[in-house]
């Protein structure tokens, strides 16, 4: 036995020593959205069942200060019974604006007394958040600012998780590997950027097939295990006018099921690659089988 021990001790000095993260060590993600809170308002054993029957084990919950804290409570603890960790979801694109931090503020704000007031049992695991700068007009206007904006926000919301001792999370698209800055920050690529300065990225690689995914998201993987950080792969599954490879809505759940096994075989190994998620929980719901 105590062979045994010292093995594992041995192996995670030699882990520590490589700069592999406690994150890459950890079971790897099947993640949700869950961006209507109501649901575990209205339907809690409904919610957690479905969440259950799909071996979800993180839900990234929208925060809703209208929800009575209580509810958010008793879904968190039935949760972590369940073997899933909740995450605090927040975000708008016109969180970039000049004004647009004072939203995030009142998220930080509501985060920390809810965390305050709650048991270990009942706690948030984290903060994620669902930005998305490209949505807002001034990244057509001027990029650059828009950019340094979306950085700044981040090193706040860094700030304010540490703070709180949670690790903080983004949505990342595929594509943030192609944009560029040059500001008080450095300069560089922004999914590097992202990656390096938060615990963990999900990245919204919305296509319908393994090929397509592992090809998407190489650049990003790459980062996450340079920096000791993990990559959770997000795929889409609503309706979409977007095109005809960008959601499994078409393909039905069981071909799903089969190309996210793919992507998690390609990256076997891959201390970068962290695991996947589903978005989202309403059309994850209603998808054929």
């Amino acid at each position: 036995m105590k062979k045994i021990i010292m093995a594992g001790v041995c192996l995670l000095i030699m882990l520590t020593q490589n700069g592999v993260s406690a994150q890459a060590a950890e079971t790897e993600v099947k993640a949700t959205w869950l961006w209507n809170p109501w649901m575990i308002y209205s339907d809690e054993a409904g919610t957690l069942a479905f969440l259950d029957s799909k071996d979800v084990n993180k839900v990234y919950v929208q925060i809703d200060a209208d929800i009575p804290v209580d509810v958010y409570k008793r879904f968190i603890e039935k949760a972590g019974l369940l073997g899933m960790t909740i995450y605090a979801l927040d975000g708008a694109s016109d969180w970039v604006a000049p004004k647009g931090f004072t939203k995030q503020d009142r998220l930080m704000n509501w985060l920390s007394s809810y965390q305050q007031g709650a048991l270990q049992a009942q706690k948030f695991a984290g903060v994620h958040l669902n930005v998305e700068p490209y949505l807002y007009s001034g990244w057509n206007t001027n990029r650059a600012a828009t950019v340094k904006s979306y950085q700044a926000l981040l090193s706040k919301a860094s700030a304010s998780t540490a703070a709180m001792n949670l690790p903080l999370e983004a949505d990342l698209p595929f594509w943030f590997d192609e944009i560029t800055y040059k500001n008080i920050y450095g300069k560089g690529i922004l999914a590097e950027w992202v990656i390096a300065n938060t615990h963990s990225v999900t990245l919204m690689a919305y296509r319908d097939s393994a090929a397509l995914i592992t090809e998407l998201v190489k650049n990003e993987v790459a980062y996450a295990e340079k920096y000791g950080k993990s990559v959770v792969v997000g795929v889409e599954t609503g309706e979409t006018d977007e095109g005809d490879n960008i959601s499994f809505y078409e393909e039905g759940e069981t071909f799903m099921e089969g190309e996210l096994a793919a992507v998690t075989a390609h990256y076997a190994g891959i201390t970068g690659f962290g695991g996947v998620a589903i978005h989202h929980v309403d059309s994850w719901k209603t998808m054929t089988p």
